[in-house]
C-alpha cells in the first residue's frame, strides 16, 4: 500500500486507482477487456470489504496531497472515490435480494463475455467457475448477517428471486450458460460439467433455501419498500442519490422536479392523443395505448427485427449530427431466458476494447404481446445509436484521458445522455411513424415518474402499490414493465434519479450554448464537446461545454 509520504502525480494516482478498481471488481474487469483477473470473482467477504475501505481512504489522502494536474481528471477521481465509498457504506448486499442483478442472474451472464479461446482462457474460466459456490455461500451469509442486524429486504423481491432460482434449478444443466460456453472446450468440458452439477447447482439450491426459509419470513412488506425503513436508510439514500446524480439535491426537491415534468408530459400526451387517437383526456389516451392489441407485438422475432432495423437506420443518420463516431460496431442480442422474465425491457453492454466483442444492445422479447410497437424504436435509439453505444464506445476509444475515465463515470451523464437521445432521434427524423412519437413521450414520462416514485418510496414513505399506481396513471408502459421497474427502483435506490436529471442538464447546456453562440452554433460540435471527455459529473460537464463552446 502506498504511504502518505508518497506524493503521486495525478497521472500516477489515476493509473493506481484503475488497477486497484479492476482488482476489486474482477468480473467488471473481464467485461471491459482487462483480463488479469479472469480466474476470480468479486470478493464480498467482510475482510475484503474492509480492505477496500482502507484502500479508498488511502486514495483519498493521496488525491488531497497530489500536485495540480488536469482539473477534469482530478474532479473525476474525486467523484469516483465518493461513489465507491457510497456504494460500500450502503452495503446493499447485506439485505438486498435482487431479481435483476443478483447472483442468479449475474453469474449466469458471465459466459457472454468470458474469454474461452486459448488453453489459458480455459484454465481461468474453470477456476472462476470453481469459485462460484463460495461466492454464493458468501452472498447468503451476508444476507443472514444483515437480517440479524435488523436489515431486511422486501418480500416481493424475495418471491421473484425464489421463482428465478426454482426455474434455474429445474433446468437441465446442459442448458445453463455456464455449461454451454464450455461445449467446444474439450480440455475442460467434463470438468465444467462436473463443477456445475456437483458444486454450483447445490450452491444455488442452498442460496435459494436461505432466501426462502431465513429471509422471506422476515422481509419487509410491500407497504415498506423503501431503504428509509432500513436502519441508517435515510443517510444511505442521500449518499446513493448523490453518487448516481453527482448533484446535492434533497429528495423533496427531486420529487418536485419529477412532478413538474409529469405535468408537462401529461399535457403533451393529451394533445398527441387527440391528434392521433381521437381521445379526449390522459386516462383515455393511456388506456388506448396500453390495451389495443394492434399496438403491441405478436412474436419475439418482430421485436428483434424492429430493434435491428432501428439501429441500421440510426447508423446511416448519425454522421450528419456527430463529428466523432466510434470505431466499434453495435449489434442486437436477444436477452437470454434465465433473466428475461424479471428483467427490464433492454440494456446495453459495452464493446471489448480489443475489438473481439462489439457493443451489444440486449432486447427483452419475453411476452411479446405486452411490448408496445410504438416504444420499440425509441428504446433502440436509447440503448444503441445515438444513445449508449455512441457515448460509451466513443469514451472507450478516447486516447487523451486516463483509463478509469474511459470506462467509469457519472450515472447521470451516461443515462442522461441515453434519455437525451430519445428526443434527439425525433429531431433526426429517425421515427418511422407518427405513432412512434408516443414512444418518446411514454419514455420521457417513465423517467420523470422515476423521480417521483424513487424518492417517494425511499424518502417519503410511499408503498409499492402506490408507486405502481402512479406509473400506471402517467405512462403507457405495460403492467409487467411497470412492476419490474418499480421493483428495480426498490433494489437500486437512487439509480433511477440519474436519467431525467442528466437529460435536463444536457438540454440546459445545449440551450445555453445555442444562445451564446447564435449563428456559430453547430449541433455536431455540441455533441462532440459533450462526448469528448468520457462521462463526467454534471457540474464538470458544464465547465467542459462552456469552455468548448464559448
Amino acid at each position: 500500500m502506498t504511504t502518505l509520504t508518497d506524493q503521486s502525480t495525478l497521472e500516477t494516482l489515476a493509473d493506481d486507482y484503475w488497477r486497484a478498481f479492476l482488482a476489486r471488481h474482477p468480473v467488471f474487469a473481464t467485461a471491459v477487456g482487462a483480463h488479469e483477473h479472469d480466474d476470480r470473482l468479486d470478493d464480498e467477504s467482510p475482510a475484503a470489504r474492509e480492505a477496500w475501505r482502507h484502500t479508498l481512504a488511502d486514495f483519498e489522502r493521496r488525491l488531497a496531497d497530489a500536485p495540480d494536474g488536469d482539473e477534469i481528471t482530478r474532479a473525476a477521481l474525486h467523484e469516483a472515490l465518493l461513489n465507491d465509498r457510497a456504494l460500500l457504506d450502503a452495503d446493499m448486499g447485506s439485505f438486498n435480494v435482487d431479481p435483476m442483478d443478483g447472483p442468479q442472474v449475474a453469474l449466469l451472464n458471465i459466459p457472454s463475455f468470458q474469454p474461452h479461446e486459448s488453453d489459458e482462457d480455459a484454465r481461468r474460466l474453470l477456476e472462476r467457475w470453481r469459485a462460484m459456490p463460495a461466492a454464493l455461500d458468501q452472498a447468503a451469509a451476508n444476507l443472514v448477517e444483515g437480517r440479524d442486524a435488523g436489515r431486511t429486504g422486501v418480500r416481493m423481491l424475495c418471491t421473484k428471486a425464489i421463482e428465478q432460482l426454482d426455474e434455474l434449478i429445474a433446468r437441465p444443466i446442459e442448458t445453463w450458460p455456464l455449461v454451454e460456453v464450455a461445449a467446444e472446450l474439450a480440455g475442460i468440458r467434463d470438468d465444467v460439467h462436473a463443477v456445475v452439477r456437483d458444486e454450483i447447482l447445490p450452491a444455488f439450491a442452498r442460496y435459494r433455501d436461505v432466501i426462502a426459509n431465513e429471509l422471506a419470513p422476515h422481509a419487509r412488506p410491500d407497504d415498506r419498500p423503501g431503504v428509509m425503513h432500513v436502519p441508517g436508510g435515510e443517510a444511505t439514500y442521500q449518499a446513493l442519490s448523490r453518487a448516481h446524480t453527482s448533484l446535492d439535491l434533497a429528495p423533496e426537491r427531486v420529487h418536485a422536479i419529477g412532478l413538474d415534468e409529469i405535468a408537462r408530459i401529461d399535457e403533451e400526451f393529451v394533445t398527441l392523443g387527440g391528434e392521433l387517437l381521437g381521445t379526449g383526456d390522459l386516462h383515455a389516451t393511456l388506456t388506448a395505448l396500453r390495451d389495443d392489441p394492434a399496438l403491441h407485438f405478436t412474436t419475439r422475432e418482430e421485436i428483434a427485427e424492429t430493434a435491428r432495423a432501428s439501429l441500421a437506420r440510426a447508423n446511416e443518420a448519425v454522421p450528419e449530427w456527430f463529428g466523432r463516431l466510434p470505431k466499434a460496431p453495435c449489434e442486437v442480442v436477444v436477452m437470454p431466458a434465465h433473466e428475461e422474465k424479471h428483467s427490464t425491457i433492454a440494456y446495453y453492454r459495452e464493446p471489448s476494447p480489443d475489438g473481439s466483442r462489439p457493443g451489444q444492445y440486449f432486447i427483452n422479447t419475453y411476452a411479446p404481446e405486452t411490448r408496445p410497437r410504438y416504444e420499440a424504436e425509441t428504446l433502440a435509439f436509447h440503448e444503441s445509436v445515438p444513445g449508449h453505444h455512441l457515448q460509451i464506445a466513443i469514451a472507450q476509444e478516447l486516447d487523451h484521458i486516463p483509463d478509469f475515465r474511459r470506462f467509469l463515470g457519472s450515472t447521470a451523464f451516461v443515462e442522461g445522455w441515453g434519455l437525451y437521445t430519445e428526443r434527439l432521434s425525433e429531431e433526426m427524423g429517425l421515427l418511422s411513424s407518427e405513432m412512434d412519437r408516443f414512444g418518446v413521450l411514454s419514455f420521457d414520462a417513465w423517467r420523470a415518474s422515476r423521480l417521483v416514485v424513487d424518492t417517494g418510496m425511499h424518502a417519503l414513505g410511499w408503498t409499492r402499490p402506490q408507486a405502481i399506481d402512479f406509473m400506471r396513471a402517467h405512462t403507457a408502459l405495460g403492467d409487467n414493465n411497470i412492476t419490474n421497474e418499480v421493483d428495480r427502483y426498490i433494489a437500486w435506490p437512487g439509480q433511477a434519479l440519474a436519467y431525467k436529471l442528466g437529460q435536463l442538464e444536457i438540454l440546459r447546456l445545449r440551450s445555453e450554448a445555442r444562445e451564446r453562440q447564435g449563428e456559430r452554433f453547430e449541433i455536431s460540435r455540441f455533441h462532440d464537446a459533450v462526448l469528448g471527455e468520457g462521462a463526467p459529473a454534471l457540474p464538470v460537464l458544464r465547465r467542459i461545454v462552456e469552455r468548448a463552446l464559448p
